[in-house]
């Protein structure tokens, strides 16, 4: 197994951000894609005005191609935030004020996977007490997603590039995810397994597959060093992803690396074009 056995999409807030937003999905199905993903695309903003959604709706249909993941709002991203369900005050009441909007959008489009990301660690404030806030606020998240048949996905991002992030482990990401299930009752908080992150922290990918592909949601790639396309840097991906697959993983792979000094589209050479749209 390998890569022509995936099924990738494309992460649209990491590639072709040199086309305007709308722009994007018919750029990614004209690569031969049939499936995208986005972070939340208004960073100022957790409610935008109806026509900004209605347009991105418009576009991925027109494009068709299929939303198959969507992060709640997460603050400036790229950018300093790693996220704001745990960051009290203003940060966490965008994010719960977000949640319905960005489920509803989703669901518009029948994405069945959310992202929550976690948020960064504040100075003077108890980390008992953020953690007891993200709680709530995962909960009210995993909520929303049930209620539009989705999974809620709980990410470990890396130490070196999110040194406030608290999750910063496969293990510490699973911990949130058993404690929201329990919390919720629900059953639907899936990991969100990143390999590019877990290559950054030092992790023993094999190992992390080997116990958590089974709790795993959705994968994300890019290879290490330089969070390039796979074959940039060192990273066996395609063993990694049919360790994966013969684990058990069949859901999606969203590329969400960096394309480097040249467009996007020229960014997909180590997959072959017949491999691109999903099956």
């Amino acid at each position: 197994m390998g890569f022509a056995d995936q099924r990738f999409n494309v992460n649209l807030s990491i590639l072709f951000t040199e086309l305007p937003l709308l722009e994007r999905p018919a750029a990614a199905a004209a690569a031969g894609f049939t499936a995208v993903e986005l972070w939340w695309p208004w960073i100022d903003s957790p409610t935008p005005e109806r026509s900004g959604t209605d347009a991105l709706k418009k576009a991925i249909e027109d494009a068709g191609v299929q939303l198959t993941g969507l992060n709640f709002y997460a603050g400036k991203l790229p950018g300093p935030d790693r996220g704001a369900l745990s960051v009290p005050g203003e940060e966490s009441e965008r994010f719960r004020a977000n949640i319905d909007v960005a489920a509803d959008l989703a669901q518009s489009l029948g994405c069945t996977a959310l992202n929550a990301l976690y948020g960064n660690r504040v100075e003077g404030v108890d980390p008992a007490e953020q953690d007891a806030l993200a709680l709530d606020n995962l909960v009210l998240a995993a909520r929303a997603a049930d209620r539009i048949g989705a999974i809620l996905l709980i990410e470990a991002l890396n130490k070196p590039e999110s040194p406030l992030y608290p999750l910063v482990s496969a293990p510490a990401a699973v911990e949130v995810v058993d404690k929201v299930n329990a919390a919720s009752g629900l059953g639907n908080a899936r990991f969100l397994m990143d390999l590019y992150h877990l290559s950054m922290n030092g992790e023993d990918l094999p190992s992390v597959i080997e116990r958590y592909a089974a709790r795993t949601g959705h994968v994300q790639i890019a290879d290490n060093p330089g969070r390039g396309a796979p074959g940039t840097g060192s990273l066996p991906l395609e063993d990694l992803l049919g360790q994966l697959g013969k684990a058990g993983y069949d859901g999606w792979v969203g590329l969400e690396y960096k394309p480097g000094d040249r467009p996007s589209a020229e960014a997909f050479a180590w997959l072959p074009a017949e491999a691109r749209a999903a099956r």
